[in-house]
């Protein structure tokens, strides 16, 4: 699973229109949602870092919901611009994630156990499973 990496607004333009996983380094406003949206027609999942995500307006989040764009909050740790501009989570650690979601592990204790060992935010893991 490859999380396209979006630190600035100014990047939206560039961006691979079949891009489906973004992290917004930025509290989107409304043009930008939009623009998002147009920019990339297949998107189904945006991160958004917790201290943005609490804080988007209304508009943002309905225009995401109108599109069925699943948004949430967490982080990418260990991550640099300045080195690359995608995120991956491995096949095996996908497999691992299901596989532990196949077993009655709960969603809760799954995302604590996987938050250490790949440093992904809890919301990305129920994602994972979920879909």
């Amino acid at each position: 699973m490859k999380l396209k990496i979006v630190s600035k607004r100014d990047e939206i333009p560039t961006l691979n229109p079949s891009e489906k996983f973004v992290h917004l380094g930025f509290r989107p406003s409304s043009i930008d949602s939009i623009n998002l949206i147009r920019r990339c027609p297949r998107l189904r999942m945006i991160q958004i870092p917790p201290s943005y995500y609490k804080t988007m307006s209304n508009i943002s989040q309905h225009i995401f919901q109108q599109q069925d764009i699943v948004t949430f909050e967490g982080d990418v740790w260990g991550y640099r611009t300045d080195i690359k501009d995608d995120f991956i989570i491995d096949d095996a650690i996908i497999e691992e994630i299901r596989r532990l979601a196949g077993c009655d592990v709960s969603i809760d204790d799954i995302a604590g156990q996987m938050k250490e060992k790949i440093r992904i935010g809890p919301d990305l893991i129920k994602y994972i499973i979920e879909r």
